[in-house]
């Protein structure tokens, strides 16, 4: 049974940082890439970043440029998102995914977490 657990969600001030953890557990993920995705209330799903197997690819919404990072550890099967510079409206539930690269960018996954909160207040 295909497991992901995020962790690392909590509430920060604007301006300040977190590290989001993702460990996937249940199969071999090889040749898979990995993404992370958030939910706002009252909004959609939206793509946030991808990685891909062997971390030679990444990809960005243009909202987190330059403040998101996302790394994987292969040996782990964890992947990593570092969020830096927060604002309030990086406020969501944040949720990591598993899948080819193509669907990843897609916003599509095949497995998903349970998600974790993260609170960035003003």
């Amino acid at each position: 049974q295909v497991q992901l657990v995020e962790s690392g969600g909590g509430l920060v001030q604007a301006g300040g940082s977190l590290r989001l953890s993702c460990a996937a557990s249940g199969r071999t993920f090889s040749s898979y890439a990995m993404g992370w995705f958030r939910q706002a209330p009252g909004k959609e799903r939206e793509f946030v970043a991808a990685i891909s197997w062997t971390a030679r690819n990444t990809d960005y919404a243009d909202s987190v440029k330059g403040r998101f990072t996302i790394s994987r550890d292969n040996t782990k099967n964890t992947v990593y998102l570092q969020m830096n510079s927060l604002k309030p409206e990086d406020t969501a539930v944040y949720y990591c995914a598993v899948a080819r690269w193509v669907r990843i960018v897609a916003g599509r996954g095949n497995y998903w977490g349970q998600g974790t909160q993260v609170t960035v207040s003003s």
